[in-house]
């Protein structure tokens, strides 16, 4: 690092941020939590690329271990060594997690002896500087991730005063210190006296619905009173509360008899006492029907689908003998039992609750339940609420044979061999801990479970494989074991998938490939659920050479766009609902990178399944609008496959829709195809105004355009007018013009400088199909663009394509197909990087400095003669850059076509050179230079572009 870059950051930092140059990387900056960043990704960040390091807080939570470890492992397979320093100060360290400390492969840890060590201190060596963070954190998930802490990170060189005081300090307490040792921890433990955290005494509360829960019983009343409704159907997570709030609305509504029915016997017992806590009343007044007991008579009954649902049994109820009745688990009721059950019974109202309606087979929970969803909470929804346990997710390359990693194709030999047994049973010490009190282990078929449950007993770890087989008593004698203690693991297939509540799990394992989200979401919802002294849940996945690998992101962020892009970045977070973490090792990371890759996510079979399954939600056709509004996909997938023109084309090709003419079919398809990203609304205001009224004039176009904070000026109009005349489409599509793809014509037509539809369109708008396609598009275009600054053409670290900027930029043709990596247009240059930071064979080179300049060049053969080059360099009277240069970066490893918008960028005239490339085995001139960017790049998009090294490969996709 330049001394004169540290110089401008500091001052930046410290004196005038205007007459300095600031660099968030060098420069002091203060450090908290916040909605798109934690103090933990700095630190990761850090290790990731330090040569060295000393973390130095006072407090250490165990379970905040789990994520630091596989970053040190990593850092370890790169021979990076570094030192812990902590305390045994007011005994907020454990003995356990010092037992945690010594598995630590490439550190030293050492127990500070001088009196009230306190300190909550980072410290990051690197080629060039040192970095630190001194502040409020310690090392707890609390404060790493959610809290609001002070932090400031700050760095300095080796002849820094800092960095001396700094260096001075930690030798100091590292002389003062004893090395951790099994010793130390032994001494500790007898001593050790877990400080009592004084809490002022509250009354026992009344039982009462939490935020959520008041919410649903809201709209449960509102549906039963207003809509009149006989039927409803509450989706909620996995441990949030769906067996209270049930009670709740029982006792809202006051029926004079109510019957529960539930799937499984082992949970019938303990739904009754939540019951009664909320409804009170005498023992006489409830009642179990099932497990061999009939007691049919009382107020409130319990049963089990199993007994219940026997004709001879059911003919003992009369049709209205109840008027509420409640089914759990009610994505069971396609069958046969459940459907009797639902034809017998004639209540005044069925209330339906389940985790996941979406069923692999084909039955509709949702018409069962004529359609009316009172209210959903998801996963995701209750982690981020905190009605559930934290999670720390572990991805971790499963055991090879002879280089073969298991796949799908592995034989049970394989499965159940003393190497993998070995590998699984090694990831499971380093990654758990001493105070685990068991957990559940998920395996692809029976044999491999018993397999496994033997070989794991004979190793240690007490287990126990349960099967379909298993009566239920035996399971409810596994599970009761399990949570006494005597079993580490219970090991299974699918069988606890649903309909079992062990919450003291606090290790959910995966050997398995991820074959659906939902399997995936009720897997990782057994270990969610809260438990006393319950801090976290470890999952540890074992991701093997499978196809759908391309999942596990997807089911970890509750992402279902099916965008490639989306799912890279989802594939880099490390964060995610506040409190869970999310780590791969590399091999694992690589393999879902390569699945996703080669998985065509728009294949018309997933859209279809999307399609099928809104639909059985909604009751109807869903439209564009209802894919975002219900998070189902990204509405301008549609577009994406190349079979496919649109979303019409999707309904008319599964026989939804009737055909409309061959000009209107254009037309909706330019719509979605253009305008329905929402990156610019100008176009989509226009339409809607249209819609309403014949005719818009200028002067109400523009003032249209500032009531919605759109930045208006001459040549923005005149772009409209280009787009919507599609003129600027007059470019080679193949063997036509992409201009009569959309339907050659005009939609709007400007006269007398008055803005209307040209009559074809408005003879159209009289077809319903075409005006309601039309409508859905402008609406669901006008819903995406909140997601851009409507008041400047671009929003910083928003995407677009190359396409995008030319008409954003208000050119009056898309010239994106001949654009490549740069073009100067008058006094505008976008420049396109595709992010190479490493030297491939075409010789191109981009490397980042300092978080403030990337290196760029132009096209070869070029030279500081060329024209283009002088256009670049050129400037004013007054010294500023005659062109100005909009910058777009992707990733290496991006598959779209669309680029990160990082600002307006300037030359750096000290960095321009000529420099001679080796280009298909010729040496060839360009000019390189660095490009200043208008802003430091923020955290999540240097670890977007950082992560891409791994995967980066020479796409010689012609860009410079």
């Amino acid at each position: 690092m330049e001394n004169e870059a540290l110089k401008e950051a500091l001052l930046a930092g410290l004196i005038d941020s205007e007459q300095y140059e600031a660099n968030d990387n060098y420069g002091p900056k203060l450090i908290t939590n916040n909605a798109t960043e934690t103090v933990w990704e700095y630190l990761q960040q850090e290790l990731l690329t330090c040569q060295k390091f000393v973390l130095a807080p006072a407090f250490i939570t165990s379970e905040m271990l789990v994520a630091l470890k596989i970053t040190l492992a990593q850092l370890s397979q790169k021979g990076v060594h570094g030192t812990i320093l902590t305390s045994d100060y007011l005994g907020f360290n454990t003995p356990e997690m010092f037992t945690e400390l010594l598995k630590l492969p490439n550190v030293t840890v050492k127990i500070v002896q001088t009196p009230g060590f306190h300190a909550k201190g980072y410290f990051f060596w690197h080629k060039d500087h040192q970095t630190a963070y001194i502040g409020s954190s310690n090392f707890t998930r609390q404060a790493l991730l959610k809290n609001s802490e002070l932090n400031l990170k700050i760095s300095s060189q080796t002849k820094g005063r800092l960095a001396q005081e700094i260096f001075t300090q930690l030798a100091k307490f590292e002389q003062e210190a004893l090395v951790l040792d099994q010793t130390f921890i032994t001494n500790y433990r007898k001593n050790y006296v877990a400080p009592v955290i004084q809490r002022p005494k509250q009354q026992p509360s009344k039982l009462a619905p939490n935020k959520m829960q008041t919410e649903a019983l809201k709209k449960l009343q509102i549906l039963r009173t207003k809509e009149k409704a006989k039927k409803a159907l509450i989706i909620s997570a996995t441990g949030t509360g769906k067996t209270y709030l049930g009670a709740f609305d029982v006792k809202n509504y006051a029926p004079k008899r109510f019957l529960y029915v539930v799937h499984r016997e082992q949970i019938l017992h303990k739904t009754l006492e939540s019951f009664q806590k909320v409804l009170g009343g005498a023992r006489f007044d409830y009642g179990i029907y099932g497990g061999g007991q009939h007691e049919k008579k009382t107020k409130y009954v319990f049963a089990t689908i199993q007994a219940l649902a026997r004709p001879e049994n059911l003919a003992q109820f009369a049709a209205d003998e109840f008027d509420y009745i409640l089914v759990d688990e009610a994505h069971h009721v396609g069958a046969a039992s459940y459907q009797r059950l639902m034809a017998h019974f004639e209540p005044a109202f069925w209330l339906g609750m389940t985790a996941t309606p979406e069923r692999l087979d084909d039955f509709d929970v949702y018409q069962a339940f004529d359609h009316q969803i009172a209210y959903e909470i998801s996963l995701a929804d209750a982690l981020a609420e905190e009605m559930l346990c934290p999670f720390d997710y572990i991805g971790v390359t499963d055991y090879e044979f002879l280089g073969e990693t298991v796949s799908e194709k592995a034989t049970l030999s394989q499965l159940t061999a003393p190497e993998r047994v070995k590998h699984i049973l090694k990831q499971l010490a380093y990654y758990g801990n001493e105070t685990s009190r068991g957990g559940l282990v998920f395996c692809s078929r029976q044999d491999e479970a018993k397999a496994l449950a033997k070989a794991f007993s004979a190793q240690g770890y007490p287990s126990l494989a349960l099967t379909n087989n298993d009566s239920s008593s035996a399971r409810k004698k596994a599970v009761q074991k399990l949570e006494a203690g005597q079993l580490k693991y219970l090991i299974t297939v699918d069988i606890f998938n649903e309909g079992i509540d062990i919450p003291c799990v606090d290790q959910v394992v995966l050997l398995r490939n991820t074959q659906s989200k939902i399997v995936f979401a009720q897997q990782l919802g057994r270990g969610l659920r809260r438990f006393p002294q319950k801090e976290s849940v470890l999952v540890l996945d074992f991701i093997g050479n499978y196809k759908n690998n391309y999942l596990i992101p997807q089911a970890l962020t509750n992402d279902r766009f099916l965008n490639k892009d989306r799912l890279l970045a989802d594939l880099k977070k490390t964060v995610v609902y506040h409190l869970a973490t999310i780590n791969f090792d590399l091999i694992s990371r690589q393999r879902i990178f390569e699945a996703i890759a080669s998985t065509k996510l728009d294949a018309l079979k997933r859209l279809r399944q999307s399609y099928e399954r809104l639909k059985k939600k909604l009751g109807r056709t869903p439209w564009r609008y209802d894919f975002y509004q219900e998070n189902e996909l990204d509405p301008q997938i549609f577009t994406q496959n190349q079979n496919l023109n649109g979303y019409y084309a999707l309904l008319k090709r599964l026989k939804v829709v009737v055909a409309l003419p061959k000009k209107a079919e254009q037309y909706l398809y330019f719509l979605e195809n253009e305008l329905l990203n929402g990156k610019r609304k100008h176009e989509l205001l226009l339409l809607e105004a249209l819609l309403a009224k014949n005719s818009l004039s200028q002067t109400e176009f523009r003032q249209l355009l500032r009531q919605n904070n759109c930045y208006c000026d001459e040549q923005v109009l005149a772009s409209v007018q280009e787009i919507l005349s599609l003129r600027f489409f007059a470019v080679k599509a193949g063997k036509t013009l992409r201009q009569d793809l959309y339907g050659k014509e005009p939609l709007v037509v400007v006269k007398d400088e008055t803005y209307m539809f040209n009559e074809t369109v408005r003879n159209f708008l009289q077809l319903e199909l075409f005006k309601t396609h039309f409508i859905d598009i402008i609406k669901t275009g006008l819903a995406l663009s909140a997601e851009y600054a409507s008041e400047r053409r671009f929003t910083l670290y928003q995407k677009y394509t190359r396409k995008d900027v030319c008409r954003l930029l208000d050119w009056p043709k898309d010239i994106s197909a001949p654009l490549y990596g740069y073009r100067v247009v008058a006094d505008v240059c976008p420049i396109f990087i595709t992010y190479r930071p490493q030297t491939l064979k075409h010789g191109y080179q981009n490397e980042i400095t300092n978080n403030e300049q990337i290196k760029w060049y132009t096209r070869s053969p070029r030279s500081l003669a060329s024209k283009e080059v002088q256009e670049l360099l050129a400037q004013d009277e007054q010294g500023r850059a005659k062109v100005q240069l909009p910058l777009f970066i992707k990733p290496t490893d991006a598959f779209q076509a669309e680029f990160y918008y990082v600002g307006q960028a300037t030359i750096d005239p000290k960095s321009v050179q000529e420099e001679e490339l080796l280009k298909n085995g010729k040496k060839r001139k360009a000019v390189s230079m660095k490009l200043c960017f208008e802003k430091p790049l923020p955290l999540w998009l240097q670890a977007e572009l950082k992560a891409a090294e791994h995967q980066s490969q020479d796409r010689s996709d012609h860009e410079y």
